[in-house]
Parts: C-alpha cells; structure tokens; sequence
C-alpha cells in the first residue's frame, strides 16, 4: 500500500509551483467576473494573463472582519460569491456569524490526505468527533473519509458514558475528534472497565495537542497525529508519520506574512498565516488566517515534498487601547515603513509604578545610534497612532523571532 496519498505529494518544488500558479491564474480569471466583491477588489490586475509568487504578494488581503461584514449586507455570502442550489449542498454557520458553503465535489475540504497521512485507510471505520451542530468540522473530516472508502459514525460531542459503550460496540479502527475529549473517552472506558482497544488511529485538532498526551495515547496504542484547517479554507496543514511540522495541503497556497501587512517574511521568521485557497467553487485568495506560524526549513523526512509549517504559533491579531486610544499592528508597521533605516519593529507596552501606561518602540537598524532616526520615529509613531511613545533601537537580529509586533506586558486587572 502506497505511503503516499497520491503523486501530488511528491512534485518537485518547481513543478508544484508552475502547477499551482497555473490554476490560480485560471481561478482568479474566472472570479474577476463570477465575484462582485474580487472583481472590484482585483480591479488593478484584471489584465494579468499569468500569476507568480511575487505578483500574488501585491494583491489584497481578506479577512474574516471582511467576509462577517459583507455577509451582512447580503446574507449568507455577500458579493464574494453566487453559489445557490443545486450547486450547494450545504451551508454552515461559525460564530460571528460567518457562513461557509459546501458543494457536491468530491472531498471538498480536501480531507482525505490528512486522514491517509494519520494512517486510516479505506474500509476503515471512522469514529467522528467533532461537531454536526452548525460549524462544518463533522463535514469535513466526513467527506474526507468518504473519498477515501471509510464507513463514519456521526458521534459528535458529549454524552461520554454513551460514547464509550457505542465503541466498545462497533470496535471503530480511528478516531477523529479534539485530542482533550478523546483522553475523556479513554478514562471514562478504564472507569467503566470496556474495552476500546480497537481504537490505533487517531485525527485530533481544533485545540493544543501536548507532548504529555500524545505519549499517552502512544501508550494506549493510539498513533495520533494532527491537522491544522479552519472553516473558512477546509485543510491547510497536517502532519506525517515523520512528525517534524505540519506539511501544506496541495489544494493551498501558504504565504508567512508580517503581521499587520500583506507582506511576506523570510521563511523561518514567524508571520502571519495567509492562504490562497484553490477551491473553484468557493475561493479564498489571500485570505489572512490570523494565525501566527512559520516555515520550517527543508523537507519532510516522510517524502513528501511540499514545504512544512511549524503548526499553530498563536494569534496575530495584537491589537489593544492604550491610554484610551487603539494600536494595532498596521500602524506599527506604517511608522517602520516611513523610515528606510529601519528593519524591523515591536511596541512593548508596559505599566509605571504610578499605574500608568508606557509604551516604548524598539527598531532594528544597522546603525543604533543615529539619534536622528530615534527622534524622527518618535514623530512618526506620534502622527500616526495620536500617542507618544519611546524609541530604542537595537542591533539587526536582536528582537524576538515570535511573531509579536505589539507586545503587552501590563498586568491584567482582575
């Protein structure tokens, strides 16, 4: 049996590539006029005929603040697309509401690899975790494991002791589901004193996925690994039996940009995750995650040959009030690009013995001690965010690799 999904996994860099871009150039030439909302917001490059990856770093961001806002104007998807039945099979609801649509394609949120790349094979039985009440974690990790010739049961969430009792029943081969509520499961089987042995497979996401727990489940027998996807996008990353990062999804294109801007970072500097999604029936181009992570060096010791991401790395959405006034990370990165001299950028904000806010900006620059530069970002800051801020600058490489553009060490009041 193949270790590999399909050949897609073990393109050359630069086949991957030409592939990818090519069908991104077609997608992106279809919504300029399927799209109200991409035909205005690509406007500028309606002319291109071809799509690279430099091209693809100049074109706008999406966020989720944008898909909520436009959906309320014109419930369920606004202007980004036309989607009715019968192409649309199904319609989910996240909160904000956001609402995301499924079609009849085959494996729509492209689950299957993350199942087969975890170790479920067809004619499994696959034991279904996450939620069918209104968001589309179910859906998905159900339409994977049809593509893949699984049988599925719709257990959901909660009722635990029932839970236990329906797999000791039917001996499921794999899990699929949060790593917390199957540690749950398997405590409540060692109270209840059934056996869950089957169980040797196991999908987890959707929360933290500790070290300590996943030697537990190992203990048990269980080989778990785990996949990073959101609503909005279906599978962005998952792991391998290598289990060095999360590997991309074929059907995505994954940017690392700085937070607060469109863009991109040196791969290995943490950013923020940006994906192009080049599902046709529902594209997503440039769509920022929110999520912090970053790109992990060489490939995956499993063969595949897409690029790796470190996994989930925390939120890039940094923004906070100080002194009354609101700073997020766009302004920060508008002071720095007022300025040649400077490379990179944090705002530390603090609080003064007197319980009052601080807030100091610390610059990389190859030349900390041009007080000209210090006193001249100083006006930048304060014309740009309405606040008065201290400026250090410091040696290039000297500011932490974590992704934070706002840093806020003040206590919270409790």
């Amino acid at each position: 049996m193949s270790t590999f999904y399909d050949s897609l996994e073990t393109r050359n860099h630069q086949e991957r590539t030409a592939q990818q871009f090519s069908a991104l150039s077609d997608l992106i030439a279809q919504v300029l006029h399927r799209s109200p909302y991409y035909g205005e917001l690509l406007s500028d490059f309606a002319e291109l005929k071809q799509i690279d990856p430099v091209i693809l770093a100049q074109l706008p961001l999406t966020r989720k603040s944008d898909l909520q806002r436009l959906q309320q104007k014109k419930p369920p998807f606004g202007p980004l697309t036309q989607l009715s039945p019968p192409t649309l099979t199904r319609l989910f609801a996240s909160p904000g509401p956001i609402y995301e649509p499924e079609t009849g394609r085959r494996d729509y949120w492209r689950f299957a690899r993350t199942l087969y790349a975890a170790g479920i094979r067809s004619g499994d039985l696959l034991y279904n975790c996450f939620s069918y009440h209104f968001t589309p974690a179910g859906a998905m990790v159900e339409s994977g494991a049809f593509a893949l010739g699984c049988a599925v049961f719709p257990a959901g969430t909660g009722q635990t002791e029932l839970q236990v009792r329906t797999i000791a029943d039917l001996r499921p081969q794999a899990y699929v589901g949060t790593p917390s509520f199957l540690k749950i499961i398997l405590d409540k089987g060692d109270e209840l004193g059934l056996d869950l042995s089957s169980l040797c497979q196991g999908l987890v996401s959707g929360e933290y996925f500790s070290p300590e727990l996943r030697s537990e489940f190992a203990d048990r027998g269980i080989t778990a690994r785990q996949c990073y996807a959101t609503a909005d996008l279906g599978l962005i990353a998952y792991e391998s039996s290598a289990g060095e990062g999360m590997i991309l999804d074929e059907g995505v294109i994954v940017e690392i940009v700085r937070p607060g801007t469109g863009d991109p970072v040196a791969d290995g500097e943490v950013g923020e995750v940006v994906v192009t999604s080049l599902n046709p029936d529902y594209p997503l181009i440039r769509f920022a995650t929110g999520d912090l992570s970053a790109i992990l060096p060489g490939l995956s010791p499993c063969g595949r040959t897409n690029q790796r991401i470190k996994g989930w790395m925390g939120r890039a959405d940094q923004s906070t009030k100080v002194r009354g006034l609101f700073v997020h990370p766009s302004q920060v990165a508008e002071v720095l690009s007022c300025h040649v001299e400077a490379i990179k950028g944090r705002l530390v904000l603090s609080r003064n013995s007197r319980g009052l806010d601080e807030a100091c900006l610390q610059v990389e620059t190859k030349n900390p001690d041009q007080t000209v530069l210090a006193g001249a970002l100083t006006d930048s800051f304060q014309r740009i965010t309405k606040l008065r801020a201290e400026v250090s600058l410091c040696q290039p490489g000297s500011l932490a690799n974590d992704g934070q553009v706002i840093d806020d060490l003040r206590p919270i009041d409790l």
